[in-house]
């Protein structure tokens, strides 16, 4: 896929990996329109980000676990920008479930975004690619997705349900629409982290580090125009999911 003069849907799209995403389709030429939940200011400094590469940018509010507001949104992007060529499935709330629990409401939260939000978004746009001949879905996972986080049930189920929903999706939406995965590693540390404990988690790695946000994004332009892939999943992690077999070296 050329990605010059493209539209994308980047959910989640205006901070952190969401942003950096949305960033780098706008360098390449596309017009961005960049949904986010609570987070307006943002997702108006990025779209002001994005309007830097000389393209188009729009940001919409919209609760994607609410199929009439994505519906909405979606009706909005092709009104703006003409059409929608891209769905990048990155918004996900990430918020503790223990288990056993007296309490559904984190887990109704977390997989309304990565279960029902993926696919509501997914199901708006896929007629108007079909229509258009042509589109691109990248699901954003991660390693939880086949290594379950204590504490974090509905955030695995949700990852993993990801994987399983960018197969199933491959399949009903080929030949005219390829949907793929990325599923990044380290990436991005969250705020609470403190140096010992980012260096502690880069040697969980096969390369002894943290990745960038650049390492995501190159993948994501590359299944954008990987033009015979499709279904896959490609892992973004520098080893991370293989780190435990390669014992550390002592002195």
């Amino acid at each position: 896929m050329d990605l010059k003069g493209r539209t994308a849907l980047i959910t989640g799209g205006a901070h952190r990996l969401g942003k950096a995403i949305t960033l780098a389709l706008a360098n390449a030429g596309c017009n961005v329109v960049i949904n986010y939940h609570h987070s307006h200011e943002a997702a108006e400094a990025t779209a002001n980000e994005a309007r830097g590469y000389g393209v188009a940018a729009l940001a919409w509010q919209a609760n994607v676990a609410d199929y009439e507001q994505v519906s909405n949104m979606v009706s909005a992007a092709v009104q703006h920008l003409g059409r929608l060529d891209i769905l990048i499935n990155s918004a996900s709330r990430f918020e503790k479930t223990p288990f056993p629990t007296q309490d559904l409401s984190a887990w109704h939260r977390v997989t309304a975004v990565l279960i029902h939000g993926a696919f509501y978004c997914a199901n708006a746009v896929a007629p108007i690619m079909l229509k258009q001949g042509d589109g691109l879905i990248i699901n954003i996972a991660d390693l939880s997705a086949w290594q379950p986080w204590p504490g974090f049930a509905a955030h695995s189920v949700g990852k993993a349900a990801l994987l399983a929903l960018t197969r199933q999706l491959a399949l009903e939406l080929a030949p005219t629409i390829r949907v793929n995965a990325i599923a990044p590693g380290l990436i991005l540390p969250p705020p609470h982290y403190t140096a010992s404990k980012i260096e502690r988690a880069a040697q969980r790695t096969l390369l002894r580090r943290w990745g960038s946000p650049e390492d995501v994004t190159q993948a994501i332009l590359y299944l954008a125009r990987a033009d015979y892939v499709t279904g896959e999943v490609m892992v973004v992690d520098g080893g991370e999911l293989f780190g435990h077999l390669k014992p550390h070296e002592t002195s």
